[in-house]
């Protein structure tokens, strides 16, 4: 087999080789001249295996220990960042196996801790973290174990931001009532919890 091209990513840093005319895999620019993988040099099957295997793998799970040492995150977005980086998903899915193995990345985990800090930094709506887990490719069970671990009840959430936030205002004032039902909207509650809140508002 041979390297019969090369195409460079400044971007990314990544450079995609062709062999025997085909593309085969996108590395680093730095394992690219460290393997000495230039326009027709012969390339064993063997040799192809380590690449793919080891050395594209080893890269793309120390690219994943970087992107987790900024910020927490589940293992789709780990998954994602990779393949946004240049990696072939087949290799970024390697990656994220590996650590998933050694408890780097944990989905449980990222989202109890995720929820933690939501429900600490801002109140929503069960509904709407739940949402927002989804959207960070976390399956349905997780999700779902997740919030329960949690016991989130929706009107307690709900009337303790309506206190904080209108608390010093007249809440038999049409337009107040009006902004109290359009923020708790936003935050994810239903018109029930937010209409009951209101009616609570009005007693104080």
């Amino acid at each position: 087999m041979t390297i019969t091209a090369v195409e460079k990513n400044k971007d990314k840093g990544m450079v995609k080789v062709f062999i025997d005319d085909n593309y085969s895999f996108s590395i680093p620019e730095q394992d690219y001249i460290n393997n000495k993988l230039y326009k027709d040099t012969i390339i064993s099957e063997e040799q192809l295996s380590v690449i793919r295997d080891k050395v594209l793998v080893r890269s793309a799970r120390e690219r994943a220990v970087r992107y987790l040492t900024y910020k927490d995150r589940s293992e789709y977005e780990i998954l994602k960042k990779l393949v946004d980086a240049g990696y072939d998903e087949s290799v970024a899915q390697n990656a994220v196996n590996e650590l998933k193995t050694i408890g780097y990345l944990d989905d449980t985990r990222f989202a109890m801790k995720y929820l933690s800090e939501r429900i600490r930094t801002k109140a929503l709506s069960k509904k709407t973290l739940g949402y927002e887990l989804k959207n960070k490719g976390l399956e349905k069970e997780i999700i779902e174990r997740a919030l329960s671990e949690f016991e989130i009840n929706d009107y307690e959430v709900a009337l303790r931001e309506g206190k904080r936030k209108f608390g010093k205002y007249d809440i038999n004032d049409k337009k107040i009532q009006q902004k109290v039902y359009r923020f708790l909207l936003h935050r994810g509650f239903s018109y029930e919890i937010a209409d009951k809140v209101v009616r609570e508002l009005k007693k104080n």
